[in-house]
Parts: C-alpha cells; structure tokens; sequence
C-alpha cells in the first residue's frame, strides 16, 4: 500500500463518510496514470495508423471534451473519443516523444489537477522542448469526461515546430 493509500485508509477510519472521496480519488489517479502512459506510447508509436488508440481510448467516456488552446498547431475543441483520437494523431505527427519528467496530481472528487513538466521532440526539426502543462480534469465514472489544457508557453510549442 502506497503512503497517500495509507492515509486514505487512515482518514477514512476516522470518518467513514470519507471512504467515497478517498476511493473516488485514487480510481481518478489510476485512470490518468494509464492515459499519461497512453499518450506517450501513441506518440512515440507514430500517431495515428502506426500507433494503437485503443488503450487511450478505453480511459475516455462517450462525451468526453477537450478544450485545447486555439493558438497551438493542434488547438481547437475536440469532442467524444474520435475527437481525441483526432488531437492525438496530430500530437503524434508533430511530435515524435513525449517524455514526462514530473507529474504532480491533485484529485478531489470528480476533478483532478495535474501539473506536468516534460520533454517533447519535434518531428521535423528534431527541436526538444522541455515544457510544463496544467491540467484540469474530469474523471466521471472511471472516465475521463473534460480535459483543460494550459501551456506555460504556447510560442515555444511554435517554436520547437516550425523551421
């Protein structure tokens, strides 16, 4: 059992009503712990007809939305698992690794936040990008139903992409 599963346990035998929040939080943790993994496998395998979606896709509910920034070469909504699949495919033919260096979660309920620096390699230029990302997420069910993307610096994406 890890620490924050030990004290979990913990607060929740001091307040059984806790159990929910503290079971909820760790399934949001374990689901996008897989779709961070997902994602960099996808990216890494070639993106889209060389890299299987599957696994991304099963941490996705039916109405899942993400609202990426319209300023970046990949930004603009994208809705339901085919959306994402859509964001990805273009996330993998501008990039070709995803590394995450550090991954900080905070879950509380249905939403988690998640702060994320890491490495990325430019396809084309072969340019490397290290970069953070804050996310806020929605877990719902198991599910990821809304990602919130926001870019530390959104013109040195630009930059690593473009000659």
């Amino acid at each position: 059992m890890s620490d924050a599963e030990s004290n979990a346990a913990a607060d929740t035998a001091s307040d059984p009503g806790s159990a929910v929040t503290a079971h909820t939080a760790s399934d949001a943790r374990s689901v996008l712990e897989r779709f961070f993994a997902a994602e960099a496998a996808y990216i890494a395998g070639g993106g889209r007809g060389r890299a299987d979606f599957g696994d991304l896709a099963a941490c996705l509910a039916p109405d899942v939305v993400m609202y990426q920034a319209p300023g970046l070469p990949y930004g603009g909504p994208r809705h339901g698992p085919a959306g994402i699949e859509d964001f990805m495919a273009a996330m993998g033919e501008a990039w070709r690794e995803l590394e995450f260096l550090d991954q900080r979660f905070v879950v509380e309920g249905e939403t988690a936040a998640i702060l994320n620096r890491g490495r990325l390699t430019a396809r084309a230029t072969g340019r490397v990008l290290e970069t953070w990302v804050m996310q806020m997420i929605t877990v719902r069910d198991g599910l990821i139903s809304e990602i919130r993307p926001f870019y530390w610096d959104t013109k040195a994406v630009d930059a690593a992409l473009l000659d």
